[in-house]
């Protein structure tokens, strides 16, 4: 026998021992952080959301302040109920043996008070009552509920060609832009880079961003919403990669024919310089070298485009969610617009002079030829787009916004024009 061999076995089962007592060591100190973590998840105060959280407020303010709750909610509480009833059977959890679930109330209203703030989770949290862990699960869960209850009914933007029409005659009537399906613009929506993401999202003002791209109607709401394209692209590199041009370019948004039109011109889209002028879109003439008929075009397009930079202008100043940077990852940050941008419309329809007074909007004196800007102007919160690259029109493209210019100097003249190109409008 190997006189080693006892030796080799002491050791042995000394390593056994040793490896048995990290072993216990470890698992003692894993119940130790799991105690720990279950002791910061269930702090006391957190268990009386009833009594500590902001829920009695909203209740006294409904039943005695109703300004008040209105703009604690952003909505009237008529609104608020419509809005609970429709999402509440997506937002509602069953209670456990362990807890009472968190009402569709309270989800709903932590939720609209976050639009409304825009407020970190780590803040949110000692009004709501809620831990931070927990409204990172509830606000875009709500968010995704409105979007998907809401946003068919009140952000549509598969049209017939009768509606197209519906939308062209209130371009013509309020704005005198005839045969208009929309202003077309785009906006930076800021927030915190995801890890690793680099430069991706960083854009030409220096901070990071999402784009919000946006088709608006003449009364301030949204037909087509697209989000989520990183912040270095432009208007016009965005516009591309959007449903609305794919399906613009194809023909396959069935716009009414030349023979329905007024004057029977192209049935067209109002925008910016950023996008590339074409045939059912139109943009001003450069700045460079205009002449009376060009600066009255350009007059009678940015009256028509400001629908949509006042779009933009109360979305933020009511949900000022948007004048922060979104603390979300970026697929979160899209839910969390559209449903903005969903309730925008919604409380548009249901309640426009409280949500949208006339100060809210540009609006114009025609007897002094100036403008009175909106309120929203002082802090405007997002950013516009960059411009990015020149485009080569068609030939097409240029003989169209011609007939347009043409027809605002001849049988389409307003008697105003000419006192706001003169004082610069």
């Amino acid at each position: 026998m190997d006189v080693y061999e006892p030796d080799r076995l002491q050791t042995f089962v000394g390593l056994l021992l040793l490896t048995a007592v990290a072993r216990r060591r470890a698992a003692a100190a894993k119940r130790r952080r799991t105690r720990r973590e279950r002791r910061q998840g269930c702090k006391k105060w957190l268990l009386q959301r009833e009594e500590l959280g902001h829920m009695g407020l909203i209740r006294e303010l409904r039943e005695n302040n109703p300004d008040d709750f209105r703009n604690y909610m952003r909505m009237s509480d008529a609104n608020f109920d419509e809005l609970l009833e429709r999402i509440g059977p997506k937002i509602t959890k069953q209670d456990t043996v362990m807890r009472t679930a968190i009402t569709a109330e309270q989800r709903l209203s932590v939720t609209l008070r976050y639009l409304a703030t825009g407020r970190l989770y780590a803040d949110l949290k000692f009004t709501a009552a809620i831990s931070p862990q927990a409204l990172g699960r509830i606000i875009p869960e709500t968010c995704a509920a409105i979007v998907s209850e809401l946003m068919p009914e009140y952000v549509k933007f598969s049209l017939f060609a009768s509606e197209w029409q519906a939308v062209a005659h209130d371009f013509h009537m309020i704005w005198n832009f005839p045969n208009c399906g929309g202003a077309v613009d785009g906006k930076h929506v800021r927030i915190n880079p995801p890890p690793n993401s680099g430069s991706y999202f960083y854009n030409y003002k220096g901070f990071f961003s999402v784009v919000l791209m946006a088709l608006v109607n003449a009364r301030y709401e949204f037909m087509m919403v697209d989000v989520g394209k990183n912040g270095r692209v432009s208007d016009g590199g965005v516009m591309e990669a959007t449903e609305f041009n794919r399906r613009l370019k194809k023909r396959q948004l069935q716009l009414p024919k030349n023979d329905d039109t007024v004057e029977h011109l192209n049935f067209v889209f109002v925008a910016d310089e950023a996008f590339a002028l074409g045939e059912n879109l139109v943009k001003p003439f450069p700045q460079r070298g205009l002449d009376k008929p060009k600066r009255i075009f350009n007059y009678r397009l940015l009256r028509a485009r400001r629908v949509v930079e006042n779009a933009f202008g109360i979305l933020a100043q009511r949900f000022r969610v948007f004048l922060t940077a979104i603390n979300v990852d970026p697929d979160k940050v899209e839910v969390i617009v559209k449903a903005a941008c969903t309730l925008h419309n919604f409380l548009r329809q249901k309640n426009v002079q409280r949500y949208c007074p006339p100060t809210m909007v540009d609006q114009e004196d025609l007897e002094n030829g100036s403008v009175v800007a909106a309120e929203w102007r002082a802090h405007p919160g997002m950013v516009p787009l960059h411009s990015g690259s020149s485009h080569n029109p068609t030939y097409e493209a240029k003989t169209n916004r011609d007939k347009y210019k043409d027809y605002f100097t001849g049988s389409g003249a307003v008697t105003w024009q000419e006192k706001m190109i003169a004082t610069g409008n």
